[in-house]
């Protein structure tokens, strides 16, 4: 710490604390001599003075001597590290007479009843604000620097106030608004350039009632809570005691406890006053620091629309990759809280790489052309239409396909797509000429009802789903409401 010789300088003050409180000398003394023709009639009479005002006249001066001895000797009792001294001016002022009157037991009196013991200490002032009463300097620079403390370790902070003693810099420089040049940093590195003070730091000697003397715990526990600054908010038509509570940054509960006259269903008027008082520190302890750090640089995303894709469909052309750089940032922080973070220097050490999503544009048409696909990858037909197994078999069956898929036949609308009854899981598209496909007994359905679809595009897979022998796949075609041969469509 900063001040390892303080312990051996207060020793040395105490013992000449006790040296003046025994010599007597703590009474201010000035003898003024006023000489007659006669001197062997003359006697001589001291004059009391307390700060300025002419007291009265004593024979023997050890009479203000032992009471200011004794008041302070009693006060030591209570205070012994702490330098004491009478609070009032006292001076005597001696003169030889003719014949002199004394009053010393009435100014006796008046001196045990007046005079006062002070400490003489000093005052730590942080901008406007007194903070407290110290027993000397050397407590008063603590608690300032035990204060820093909270916010940087004591190594920093001695070697940042080392160096500002070897420039002999003034105490208590304030934030520049000059541009601040990067320091040589490694990549990960940060440094502490300064902490300083937010408002001006001043000591002076005061002399206060020993009571006021603060230890350097007392002192610190005083600056890390602050101060209270009393306001007044005046009600204005619309508020209501929430919203003023939370303007103040306060519960409502605490605006009611600073308001004992109003409670939470209380009626409030216009222009009625309200305590809103807040806790506010004395300073703020600014960090100012450089760090160089590595970041990524989060890469885009670029759709492109592409006529060789449906609407709706999409592909990733390119995966993307995030790029790097190297920062050098000028930190401003406040009581812990970052409150400024300036770019210094930035170098780009890899380029992002734009991720690029292809999105179709190309629209299906939904009229059919009237030629009509093999709704199949492959198979044979199992059964024809006609009459079988006592009733008339209104399509074709087809078994056994290279695959299961089930492909639309031509281009059209998406009438029904479900459960059937006997046709199980069933499909109908309106081609929108005249002609309807049907497909039957499927596994499951891949399109939903008015989608449109494009010749050869799968809408399902083959099942057995309903009245079914079997998987395959049960094909309708109907022209104008009227049942066709599928036969003869198909090619």
């Amino acid at each position: 710490m900063f001040f390892g010789k303080g312990d051996e300088q207060k020793q040395k003050r105490s013992l000449l604390k006790r040296s003046i409180i025994a010599t007597g000398l703590v009474t201010v003394l000035a003898t003024g001599i006023v000489f007659a023709e006669d001197s062997n009639q003359l006697e001589t009479v001291h004059h009391v003075y307390v700060d300025g005002k002419h007291i009265g006249q004593i024979s023997d001066q050890e009479i203000v001597n032992q009471i200011t001895q004794n008041k302070l000797q009693q006060a030591e009792e209570t205070y012994e590290d702490i330098d004491l001294a009478i609070g009032e001016n006292v001076k005597l002022i001696s003169e030889l007479v003719f014949n002199p009157t004394y009053n010393n037991s009435s100014i006796a009196d008046y001196l045990e009843e007046t005079l006062t013991v002070k400490a003489q200490a000093v005052e730590l002032k942080i901008g406007e604000d007194v903070v407290g009463y110290f027993e000397d300097e050397l407590d008063a620079l603590k608690v300032v620097e035990d204060y820093k403390l909270k916010y940087v370790d004591d190594e920093t902070l001695e070697l940042i106030e080392s160096a500002k003693a070897a420039e002999k810099e003034s105490e208590g420089p304030q934030i520049s608004d000059a541009p601040v040049e990067p320091t040589d940093l490694a990549v990960g590195e940060s440094t502490i350039l300064d902490v300083i003070l937010s408002e001006e730091v001043s000591y002076s000697s005061k002399k206060v009632t020993p009571n006021e003397v603060l230890s350097v715990k007392d002192g610190l526990e005083l600056l890390e809570k602050g101060t209270l600054k009393e306001e007044k908010h005046t009600i204005q038509e619309g508020e209501v005691l929430g919203a003023i509570a939370s303007k103040y940054d306060l519960s409502l509960e605490t605006l009611l406890k600073l308001n004992p006259s109003i409670k939470e269903d209380s009626l409030i008027q216009i222009g009625q006053e309200l305590n809103v008082t807040e806790l506010k520190p004395f300073v703020d302890v600014v960090v100012l620091k450089q760090e160089k750090k590595e970041e990524t640089i989060a890469h885009q995303t670029e759709v492109v629309e592409s006529d060789e894709l449906f609407k709706g469909d999409e592909k990733v052309r390119e995966q993307g990759s995030d790029g790097k750089k190297v920062v050098q940032y000028a930190i401003e922080i406040r009581n812990g809280n970052v409150v400024k973070r300036d770019v210094l220097e930035e170098e780009v050490t890899k380029e992002p790489v734009n991720k690029v999503i292809v999105k179709g544009t190309k629209v299906v048409p939904s009229r059919g052309t009237g030629n009509l696909a093999w709704p199949t990858v492959g198979g044979y037909i199992s059964s024809n239409v006609g009459y079988r197994w006592g009733s008339y078999h209104k399509g074709i069956d087809i078994a056994r396909p290279s695959n299961r898929s089930i492909l639309a036949a031509d281009n059209g609308t998406v009438v029904s797509a479900g459960y059937s009854g006997g046709f199980g899981n069933k499909i109908e598209i309106n081609h929108n000429n005249g002609m309807k496909t049907i497909y039957a007994h499927l596994s499951s359905i891949n399109v939903s009802v008015g989608q449109t679809v494009q010749r050869g595009q799968q809408i399902g897979i083959m099942g057995s789903t309903g009245n079914s022998t079997g998987v395959h796949l049960h094909f309708e075609v109907y022209k104008n409401g009227a049942l066709q041969n599928p036969l003869n469509y198909l090619n």
